[in-house]
């Protein structure tokens, strides 16, 4: 099977606790959100330092177009060896495009992927090469990548300048010569792949797209390692 989804629920309900193992532990401690405009539907999600431009595909499952919050869940992580040390990482992000319950989590596919090509506990995900992570409509990606190609500082400081008191967002950023914009944030503990999850209601429809950042120990799985 591939790799089971997460606990959303407890992802985004701030207090919930985790053990992380090693002395560690994990408290939801804020759940800020910004706005993404959709204007197609065709939702991406990819590094935006390196994703953005012609190489952003869309997943397979589209949503109709239009604003939507994209919320992160971000932990506050102690030490019981280090009580004075404490630092805050998100463990999630959620683009939330229905308010109904989701009571299903499936790998959100791109184009030629296949959950039976998968070996046990495998996925499919994005890399992360510059420590963020992003949603975006997949229509603005060239727009957005040429504008964040030429004001790069603008990404990089509003998630990790000196006057931020920690990487973690989201951030929403619009460029004006097209209107597009692009939300994005800290990814977990930096770089590597990550997986987007598609949500479902009762009905099927479409709730969401998280993409989880191995912050956490999930159910059925084995334990987080830290970057």
């Amino acid at each position: 099977m591939p790799l089971p989804a997460p606990d959303a629920a407890r992802l985004f309900t701030l207090g919930t606790r985790y053990d992380c193992g090693r002395g560690m532990t994990a408290t939801v401690t804020g759940l800020p959100q910004a706005e993404l405009r959709l204007s197609t539907g065709q939702v991406a999600a990819c590094d935006p330092f390196i994703g953005l431009g012609d190489d952003a595909d869309p997943f397979t499952v589209a949503v109709a177009p239009g604003s939507y919050p994209v919320v992160t869940s971000v932990v506050r992580i102690t030490r019981a060896d280090f009580p004075a040390a404490v630092d805050s990482r998100v463990a999630a992000a959620w683009l939330r495009v229905s308010a109904e319950p989701t009571v299903a989590w499936e790998l959100a596919l791109g184009d030629g992927q296949r959950l039976d090509a998968l070996e046990e506990a495998e996925f499919y995900g994005y890399g992360v090469d510059a420590g963020t992570g992003c949603f975006v409509d997949a229509a603005a990606s060239t727009a957005l990548g040429d504008f964040l190609g030429e004001e790069y500082e603008l990404l990089n400081d509003a998630l990790f300048g000196n006057e931020v008191p920690e990487p973690v967002g989201p951030v929403a950023l619009t460029d004006p010569a097209s209107g597009h914009n692009v939300v994005a944030f800290a990814s977990g503990w930096g770089d590597g792949c990550y997986p987007t999850w598609l949500g479902r209601d009762a009905d099927g429809r479409v709730t969401g797209y998280l993409t989880e950042f191995f912050v956490v120990p999930q159910p059925g799985r084995g334990p987080v390692d830290e970057e």
